[in-house]
């Protein structure tokens, strides 16, 4: 890519800012000749984090800010009471055009209004969903939507199933994705009002491959690419998903350790073990894009480490060379 990706870091974002967060985006730097990055936040604490490291600073701007939105404060009066925060300024970045996308590890409900209210969805979105990928056995899908809306309608969930098709043929290479709805059971009859009412809408799309209900214990088996449902479900599913995957590892990782036998083959499989146990973190997949926005933003988590804000810096690089936007407007007849 000849162009410069541009990427604003929500620097004191999240509960190890700016420490982990800065780490991770200069391995993103250090990895793609194709960043530049604004990191946004105190001027200080940022440059002293950046001390530590070696990197080509002719891509790398500081951008101060003297506020910090905290996890608690209601989202709507933080984005629009503290205009000199992290977030805030980031978010101004892309919305002016001198950045293509935000990374933060900041407050979930304030970068949701933020990334409404300040970069704006595109003509003809009623609703941005966040969309994060999730490791199956096949593999990875898409989770949408995990957070963002509550009260969604039919045909939000209509929306978000084709803006998540063409993000996974776009991103991900899946030519023809397979899209399923969550529901208690296969049958088409089954589910709560928001389900029924949605199921036939998505059976009418000509536009995507719909291939019906999928069950939460489906889900990891990699049954479908794109996973539709409204934000409660969703953010249940990934908090659960999240869980179950550190509480496997640790009770691998106590029977291993349980006896000398067990220690011995431990150090036998541990190679593979590693690789397989590898598979079960979302981390390495980055963080959840906020789609149907102007602009790109993507929310990782609030206990973010390097690895992830590195992944999910890279991931903005993947969104602009595939023009996922473009494809979005293109595809669903939306106007600029």
């Amino acid at each position: 890519m000849s162009e410069l990706v541009k990427v604003a870091i929500d620097a004191m974002g999240g509960d190890n800012a700016p420490l982990e967060i800065v780490k991770g985006a200069i391995e993103a730097l250090n990895e793609s000749q194709d960043l530049y990055l604004f990191l946004v936040g105190k001027e200080a604490a940022v440059k002293a984090e950046l001390a530590k490291y070696t990197y080509d600073t002719s891509r790398v701007e500081v951008v101060d800010a003297t506020e910090e939105i905290e996890m608690a404060e209601p989202p709507v009066a933080a984005i629009r009471k503290k205009r000199d925060s992290s977030m805030v300024k980031a978010l101004y970045l892309v919305r002016e055009g001198k950045a293509d996308a935000i990374v933060s590890a900041g407050s979930s409900g304030a970068l949701l209004v933020g990334g409404q209210l300040v970069v704006g969805r595109l003509k003809g979105i009623d609703r941005a969903p966040f969309a994060p990928l999730i490791p199956t056995a096949k593999g990875i899908s898409l989770l949408i939507d995990c957070g963002a809306n509550v009260d969604a309608k039919p045909q939000h969930l209509v929306a978000f199933a084709k803006m998540g098709s063409i993000y996974v043929k776009n991103a991900l290479g899946i030519e023809n994705p397979r899209v399923a709805i969550v529901n208690i059971g296969a049958e088409e009859e089954k589910g709560n009002a928001l389900v029924k009412d949605t199921f036939p809408l998505l059976k009418e799309c000509e536009d995507i491959n719909f291939i019906g209900s999928i069950e939460a214990r489906d889900i990891p088996a990699g049954y479908a690419d794109v996973i539709v449902c409204e934000a409660f479900v969703g953010n249940v599913i990934l908090k659960l998903y999240e869980g179950t995957a550190d509480m496997l590892v640790k009770v691998i990782k106590q029977g291993l350790m349980s006896s000398l036998r067990s220690k011995i083959g431990a150090l036998l499989i541990k190679p593979a073990l590693k690789k397989t146990l590898k598979g079960f973190s979302a981390q390495d997949y980055g963080g959840a894009p906020m789609l149907g926005l102007k602009g790109l933003v993507v929310k990782t988590h609030g206990s973010a480490k390097a690895i992830e804000v590195k992944h999910s810096v890279l991931q903005c690089i993947t969104f602009k060379s595939q023009a996922i936007n473009d494809q979005i407007k293109e595809q669903l007849g939306l106007e600029d």
